[in-house]
């Protein structure tokens, strides 16, 4: 438990940058004097990306153990899901950063030019559906291998206050992207996600994962409606 805590503090962490990333001003100016990329954009497709990534898979690793469903089918399975996820949040973060700084450079007032529709739709469309098909895939991936080795040991009252305690950083994070903007395809894939670690939670008990990921999606559902409706 203690290195699970660790990992989800780090992806408390990391959220907490990325908000910093995107309020902050003072990474808004170029990485290189060709300008090719603003600090804002190279910290969101390569420094944050990368630490969430590799504190996931620490994460993952760390929930599994030896037992006879390390060699079944189901652990290759979501293990294959895990990495195509990776794969597909990769591939739109590459995507996104790069053509979302040229439509705020170039297209911001110009969305009838062909580059600039080419820009704005590789930005606001494809990067979105990819990123959101890769993010349900790594987390259900985490999520469904928790069920495939539950924790052996009990989870006690400081260990649900710590998880708690993470979760509302998913929570806020999630919340902070839904409460304040038009709501799109996020909305699904945050409720989809919700339902699936309650479904867990509900059929294989509290195992920390899924009081983790049922904790933080509903608060981040939940306070993004509220806040949608007092708009």
């Amino acid at each position: 438990m203690k290195r699970i805590h660790a990992l989800l503090a780090i992806q408390s962490f990391v959220a907490l940058l990325v908000s910093i990333n995107r309020l902050g001003t003072w990474t808004l100016g170029y990485v290189l004097p060709n300008e090719f990329l603003r600090w804002v954009d190279f910290n969101n497709m390569l420094v944050l990306p990368l630490i969430s990534v590799v504190a996931s898979y620490l994460l993952k690793k760390t929930i599994e153990y030896d037992s006879p469903q390390r060699d079944g089918k189901s652990h290759i399975v979501w293990n294959l899901v895990f990495i195509v996820g990776l794969y597909l949040l990769a591939a739109s973060y590459g995507d996104h950063e790069v053509t979302n700084y040229l439509h705020q450079r170039f297209c911001a007032t110009d969305a009838a030019s062909d580059l600039c529709r080419i820009v704005i739709f590789n930005d606001d469309e494809f990067s979105h559906w990819i990123f959101f098909t890769g993010f349900v895939m790594v987390n259900a991936a985490i999520l469904f291998l928790q069920n495939l080795f539950p924790h052996r040991q009990a989870v006690t009252g400081t260990d649900y206050a710590l998880l708690a305690l993470n979760a509302l950083f998913l929570g806020a994070g999630v919340f902070a992207n839904l409460g304040f903007e038009e709501i799109g395809l996020d909305l699904y894939v945050v409720a989809l996600l919700a339902l699936i670690s309650t479904y867990l939670l509900w059929g294989r008990g509290r195992q920390p994962l899924f009081i983790y990921y049922t904790t933080a999606y509903w608060l981040g559902l939940v306070g993004s409606l509220i806040a949608q409706i007092l708009r």
